[in-house]
């Protein structure tokens, strides 16, 4: 297991991708394309990493027809995963892309809750596999009722192995895990403002609650916020990072994407605004597809060379 990425993430899902040429409300509409696939968002971590040379292990739940179609994606993209088998049937979420006004539908089944005592399965599966990890990448949502202090929990692990923590979570999750003084949080802008209870209308107040985040444990924060300008800070230096525009497929998956680009960099040693680059050339890639995590390591390339980083 020396040098992989350690991908947890308890609800991944389904994933269905139908194109219409044009989508009308209240009528039967007849999708001239339909692709399945897996994600959820350590799923979808996963597929990027792989893409990008990595090798990630993706675990959580999973159940039901609909987990083992998971699980057979992943043996086809020859990703290694360790997922816990329970009774509770795994999701699926159907992205509906309208190719005459370009407009993105996501409609997103949530999980169903697990019993207690599978956290406690999965809490052994993922110390055991933490051991000589580089990288442990926690990401998405709990299932129902799931124990608020999980990513805490791995956070700490992580940190006693030696490996790099990042938390891309929202909510009492993210809050409790910077008690586990995590590598990195990767919140939005408005996941921002829930954590530190206040609305962020200025630069200034983002940077602020930045910092407020650092002071409570993270040691970077990455605030990302859709086609507006990503903020970033390691607890000395600040960046303002520009993802150069492009024609967008489907930007479903594309934070994960970032996430994984910015793991793949910051584990070859580079400085946080500059990792940041090839995160966001990731997340642009990945907007360039149609289903969500398959993006060309090339656009990627091709699209670090456009990103803008500026010192703040």
């Amino acid at each position: 297991m020396a040098g992989m990425i350690l991908c947890i993430g308890p609800t991944p899902a389904a994933q269905r991708v139908m194109l219409f040429d044009k989508l009308e409300c209240d009528t039967v509409n007849r999708a001239t394309k339909t692709i399945d696939g897996a994600a959820g968002k350590a799923v979808n971590v996963a597929k990027v990493l792989k893409a990008l040379g990595e090798s990630p292990i993706v675990t959580g739940f999973i159940g039901g027809a609909r987990g083992e179609e998971v699980r057979a994606e992943l043996v086809a993209l020859k990703i290694e995963m360790e997922f816990l088998t329970v009774t509770t049937r795994t999701r699926q979420c159907i992205t509906v892309l309208d190719q005459l006004t370009g407009g993105v539908t996501e409609l997103v089944q949530e999980s169903g809750p697990v019993d207690a005592i599978e956290y406690d399965r999965l809490d052994e599966i993922i110390q055991r596999r933490i051991s000589g990890c580089r990288a442990v990448v926690m990401s998405g949502s709990l299932t129902p009722g799931g124990p608020t202090d999980f990513y805490q929990r791995c956070a700490k692990w992580a940190s006693k192995a030696g490996a790099l923590s990042v938390v891309d979570a929202q909510g009492p999750p993210l809050i409790e895990a910077l008690n586990g003084a995590p590598g990195l949080v990767k919140p939005n802008r408005s996941e921002l403002a829930k954590t530190v209870g206040h609305e962020l209308n200025t630069e200034r107040e983002l940077i602020s609650a930045m910092h407020e985040l650092h002071q409570r444990g993270a040691q970077r924060v990455v605030v990302t916020a859709g086609n507006a300008a990503t903020l970033a800070f390691d607890g000395r230096n600040a960046w303002r990072i520009r993802t150069p525009r492009i024609s967008v497929v489907n930007p479903i998956g594309s934070g994960d994407a970032f996430t994984a680009g910015l793991v793949w960099r910051l584990k070859r040693g580079e400085h946080l605004g500059e990792a940041c680059r090839w995160a966001a050339a990731a997340g642009a890639a990945n907007a360039l597809t149609v289903m969500p995590g398959e993006l060309e390591p090339g656009e990627v390339d091709r699209l670090a060379r456009e990103v803008a980083v500026e010192s703040l």
